[in-house]
């Protein structure tokens, strides 16, 4: 089954986006940071949620993030299915953080459960195609939104479309130039029909 090991963001500055996302979440997000100066603006393209237990670990790490610097985008908000927030890191990834949980069973913390990448794509049916064409299972799919199935894999990993994914992030959906995001994992290297980069980890490469 696939695996992503690690998402690798590329920005202007690696160490001012580590200092970021420490200060943020914690060292335990499978992060890692690439220095690049690709012209890219407006929406990039894609999302990353933390999956948290409680609405207190929402307004917790929501509230670290924009304290490290980062801007909102929706504020902590309580809705029919839970709680949730989103912002733009100062680096230019937009972060949503959210649980189902209604009510808290503990005091906050800025502890998550999952992390999954949500990529906004212009054909739903043609980016499911190649993904599921190179192993990765279809857990749930219906109209414009797939979720794969990646057992025990340290990120989720999921498709939308663009202007779904952008409006769901509160952002307009227009956007050019780099992703500044490479998957790292075991799908190989390849790059998928959105042009969303795709990397051996190491020990993939070592096979």
């Amino acid at each position: 089954m696939t695996s992503i090991t690690s998402l690798a963001l590329e920005v202007a500055d690696p160490a001012a986006a580590s200092r970021f996302y420490a200060e943020a979440f914690g060292d335990s997000v499978p992060l890692s940071f690439r220095a690049s100066d690709a012209a890219t603006s407006g929406f990039r393209g894609f999302t990353v949620s933390l999956t948290v237990s409680q609405p207190a670990n929402v307004h917790a790490l929501h509230d670290a993030a924009i304290a490290a610097g980062a801007e909102i985008l929706k504020p902590v908000a309580k809705s029919m299915w839970g709680h949730g927030g989103t912002f733009r890191a100062p680096d230019g990834a937009i972060w949503n953080v959210a649980t189902s949980e209604k009510k808290d069973s503990a005091p906050g913390a800025r502890e998550w459960e999952h992390v999954v990448l949500l990529l906004g794509v212009d054909d739903v049916s043609a980016s499911k195609r190649f993904y599921t064409e190179r192993g990765m299972a279809v857990g749930k799919s219906f109209g414009n939104y797939v979720d794969f199935e990646l057992p025990g894999s340290p990120v989720g990993f999921g498709l939308y479309k663009r202007r779904a994914l952008a409006k769901s992030a509160g952002v307009p959906e227009e956007g050019s130039g780099s992703h500044r995001l490479v998957i790292v994992g075991d799908l190989g290297t390849t790059s998928d029909p959105d042009g969303f980069a795709w990397e051996a980890d190491a020990a993939s490469a070592a096979r």
